[in-house]
């Protein structure tokens, strides 16, 4: 494999991995080179990108390595998290917040599971509104983060505690995703959750 191409696969491999990263032993496992060529190249795109100024970063953070935004570049992030336009909640958000008020401390891989389809974006959005948290860090490989929802979320809901949640039936079957996601709807009382809701 030449030099270009394995930079050009780890910055895939970081882009799935999301918030959790990898560190340089799982890379070099994936991609079937030795842990040293790994840290170099790892080393060189992160001069490269912040050379070429670009709008990511590549930082290493408790041994693993992960794609971040720039710290100054935050107040834009903040008018798209405010924007009018992105104020409510979407289905792909209602949902990963009804599998993590019902079954947390949970992984995003695990929520990804039950869903069918990545929620990197929808817990993104869920912990920029303050409605989820890490909580911990599972016992597996690569120590995945573990997500529970925050006061914020009680609060908004009218709980007392997490206990309060409309108790579900015992769900075994496939619709389970859904019935806890209408639960959450009902519990909303026909009025939409919104930025300015979680705000105020």
């Amino acid at each position: 494999m030449d030099y270009p191409k394995l930079k050009s696969i780890i910055e895939g491999l970081l882009f799935l991995a999301g918030e959790e990263g990898l560190s340089v032993k799982q890379v070099a496992e994936i991609t079937e080179q030795s842990t040293g060529l790994v840290e170099e190249a790892l080393e060189d795109m992160k001069e490269e990108w912040a050379r070429q100024e670009r709008g990511l970063q590549i930082v290493q953070i408790a041994g693993s390595y992960k794609m971040a935004t720039l710290a100054e570049h935050a107040p834009y992030f903040e008018r798209l998290a405010y924007s009018p336009s992105r104020s409510s909640l979407s289905q792909a958000a209602l949902e990963t917040l009804s599998i993590v008020a019902y079954r947390q401390p949970i992984t995003r891989v695990d929520i990804e599971e039950i869903r069918g389809v990545k929620s990197e974006r929808a817990i993104h959005t869920l912990t920029t509104k303050g409605l989820i948290e890490e909580v911990g860090r599972a016992e597996a490989i690569g120590r995945p983060i573990l997500y529970g929802t925050t006061k914020l979320f009680l609060d908004y809901f009218g709980l007392a505690s997490i206990k309060d949640l409309p108790e579900p039936s015992q769900f075994e079957d496939a619709e389970s995703l859904e019935e806890e996601t209408q639960m959450l709807f009902d519990k909303l009382d026909g009025h939409q959750l919104t930025f300015d809701d979680v705000e105020n």
